[in-house]
């Protein structure tokens, strides 16, 4: 399913919303500063993957 943007998944989506609860802050913070980036799980789960090993 797709959202209009992060807060709306976040808000949507219980398993995103815990997802994205046990990011570390600092990947948190990237993510919250591209919200409109991000409109579905999978879109989540890809960009935190991307920060977490470092290719932001």
């Amino acid at each position: 399913m797709s959202y209009p943007d992060l807060n709306a998944l976040l808000q949507g989506d219980p398993d995103a919303q815990h997802y994205f609860e046990t990011l570390p802050d600092y990947a948190r913070e990237q993510i919250r500063t591209r919200p409109s980036h991000i409109n579905s799980f999978s879109s989540l789960k890809n960009y935190a993957q991307n920060i977490l090993r470092g290719d932001n």
